[in-house]
């Protein structure tokens, strides 16, 4: 599932913001509270809607006045559109209101299309908890054959019908669309804590939250020795001195680190050693786990890392992204954005409370700098981004 297109209406300052063209790699940029942050929250509001309810996830995150952007009234709404292998083009759009005091989702439609002009199947409608579904999936794309549907009600109108039918086999697209979205990595799930604790043994013990990165980084010494050097390689160039990194794994399923700095005999703990390489490694373990399938987005990356350290952190998830999954980075950085080809920067801009977002690549003077050499952290810095900060 590769993301070509989001859009958010009404979820607090995206009134209606559209990121279209997304490439494999994204990078964001903007001024702080110009909607970056608001992004990521809004794509986990959609999994959290999809895979528990729509009413839990407005609950937790204060109430339908608190997320709704101010001064409107119409629902909140999310619309997807990707490529699937073999061209088909899908659209999925969840709209969450409230009914007689009640969280609902007031629409919820997932279509299909072969080609760009094809007619689109709507593999389900649903609309306050009544709705169909398409019950013969298999016959999809072949010559001549409509689809036909069932109808549904499902038992609570806050629950989408993707998690409703999804448990079903009948159902496997709707099932798939499911997982996926379950499957995103976005940043309230990694690069967190990237110590265990600060006592006795648990300070050597790579962690965060979800232990995520604890994980990846022991599948990768065990399993994918390739990998697990090319984060080496990578943790040298970034990290002045770093010889190697020893690492044998516990009983409960971490990995102990020890770092050799060329200019010492001994190794260091990881006690001794910065948040910055702690961190790097904790990002690079998640950004090379084959397992980790799907959208990983990430916020911040630069934090307590060196400048220097940036431009390699930008092509080792540009190296994921030509896996074939998606990356989305919001950054600060001017260091990590020199790292960034212009297609695949988009930044946001603030106005009057209403954030909208811009595809660099579609500006003609920076398409103009950029071809004759001009980095993109450096004209972000001359304020040729506009509305972007930093000037």
């Amino acid at each position: 599932m590769h993301l070509e297109r989001i859009e958010i209406r009404n979820y607090r300052c995206l009134r209606r913001t559209v990121l279209a063209g997304l490439p494999p790699l994204a990078i964001l940029i903007g001024a702080n509270g110009a909607g970056k942050s608001t992004l990521f929250e809004a794509l986990g509001f959609l999994r959290e809607s999809l895979t528990t309810s729509a009413a839990a996830a407005v609950a937790r995150r204060g109430g339908l006045r608190e997320l709704r952007t101010r001064g409107q009234s119409g629902p909140i709404a999310v619309t997807l559109k990707w490529r699937e292998s073999g061209g088909r083009f899908a659209t999925y759009r969840l709209e969450v209101a409230e009914r007689d005091g009640r969280v609902v989702i007031r629409n919820e439609v997932l279509r299909y299309r072969r080609g760009s002009h094809g007619r689109p199947w709507r593999f389900l409608a649903f609309s306050n908890g009544s709705g169909s579904a398409v019950t013969n999936e298999s016959a999809y794309g072949q010559e001549g054959v409509e689809e036909e549907h069932r109808d549904f009600q499902l038992a609570d109108p806050g629950v989408s019908a993707i998690e409703g039918l999804g448990p079903f086999r009948n159902f496997p697209v709707v099932s798939e669309l499911r997982r996926t979205v379950e499957n995103w990595r976005l940043p309230d799930t990694n690069f967190a804590d990237t110590r265990r604790g600060a006592d006795a043994a648990d300070a050597d013990l790579l962690s965060t939250r979800s232990d995520e990165a604890a994980a990846a980084a022991r599948f990768l010494y065990e399993n994918r020795r390739d990998r697990f050097d090319r984060l080496l390689d990578a943790m040298r160039a970034g990290v002045p001195g770093l010889e190697t990194i020893e690492t044998s794994p516990t009983e409960d399923g971490r990995l102990n680190l020890r770092f050799h700095d060329r200019s010492f005999r001994d190794p260091f703990r990881p006690r001794q050693v910065s948040d910055g390489t702690m961190r790097m490694f904790a990002g690079l373990a998640l950004l090379h786990d084959p397992r980790q399938q799907g959208l990983l987005a990430i916020e911040t990356p630069e934090i307590h890392l060196h400048h220097r350290s940036l431009p390699r952190l930008a092509e080792e998830c540009r190296f994921r992204a030509r896996r074939g999954e998606q990356v989305f980075v919001s950054t600060h950085s001017t260091d990590f954005l020199n790292g960034a080809e212009l297609d695949e920067i988009f930044w946001f801009e603030k106005r009057d409370g209403v954030s909208t977002a811009h595809r660099a690549s579609d500006h003609e003077r920076l398409r103009s700098l950029h071809a004759e050499g001009d980095l993109p952290g450096a004209m972000w810095r001359q304020g040729l981004f506009p509305g972007a900060g930093l000037h």
